[in-house]
């Protein structure tokens, strides 16, 4: 769920309701991408029942923490700050007990963006985050941030894209990045990449519906 550039307002919690009723019934996990890491707000989309969220623009660890802190109970042997609430990640209190926050803790991910090029540079601090679940490069916007946009074979780019694979890689940390397709998708698996956002819904819109157009056209 992309709530940063669209969707619905990632603070209408009876919204997200709906997406993840739709996501249990078809039996997929939804990641949600929040347009901050404000904590309130993390913690509103984890009582609604999300499970794995994504933190654009990061820069620093004090972007991070708070956010991750937000979304655990414990954390690194120390109290978190995810709040106790009767929502539908606790079937409405129905499962509130001790089980319930140790369960949560096993079942929630954050994983922060890097896009920019103060996030590379504080790739090794926010590597060490405690309670950090994974990073997922975004490579449109670090184009930008490195002075080429949109080049994203731009040699900079690239370059800081592989420096923050192999960062995470050597850390111990799974890395996520957008794959153009299938085959596209298994070079990245074979490169260490474990989370894959394969094309999405414009593109594969715009190609079939493109093709069918020019087809008709040509007629």
């Amino acid at each position: 769920l992309d709530l940063e550039h669209g969707g619905p307002s990632a603070y209408d919690s009876k919204e997200l309701a709906h997406f993840v009723r739709a996501a249990a019934t078809a039996d997929v996990d939804l990641m949600a991408r929040l347009p901050k890491g404000d904590p309130a707000l993390v913690r509103r989309v984890l009582d609604a029942g999300v499970r794995t969220i994504l933190l654009p623009r990061v820069e620093t660890v004090e972007d991070v923490r708070p956010a991750v802190e937000a979304a655990h109970f414990e954390l690194d042997g120390e109290v978190g700050d995810r709040g106790i609430g009767g929502e539908r990640s606790s079937s409405w209190g129905a499962e509130l007990s001790g089980e319930y926050t140790t369960a949560e803790d096993e079942s929630v991910l954050v994983g922060a963006m890097i896009e920019n090029e103060t996030a590379v540079e504080n790739l090794d601090e926010l590597l060490s985050i405690p309670g950090l679940g994974f990073l997922f490069v975004g490579p449109a916007y670090l184009s930008v941030s490195l002075g080429h946009p949109m080049e994203k074979s731009h040699p900079a780019v690239e370059e800081a894209v592989e420096s923050i694979r192999e960062s995470a890689l050597s850390a111990g940390m799974p890395i996520g990045r957008i794959a153009a397709d299938g085959s596209d998708a298994k070079g990245a698996a074979e490169n260490g990449y474990s989370i894959l956002r394969i094309g999405g819904e414009i593109s594969a819109v715009r190609s079939v519906i493109g093709d069918r157009l020019e087809e008709f056209s040509s007629e």
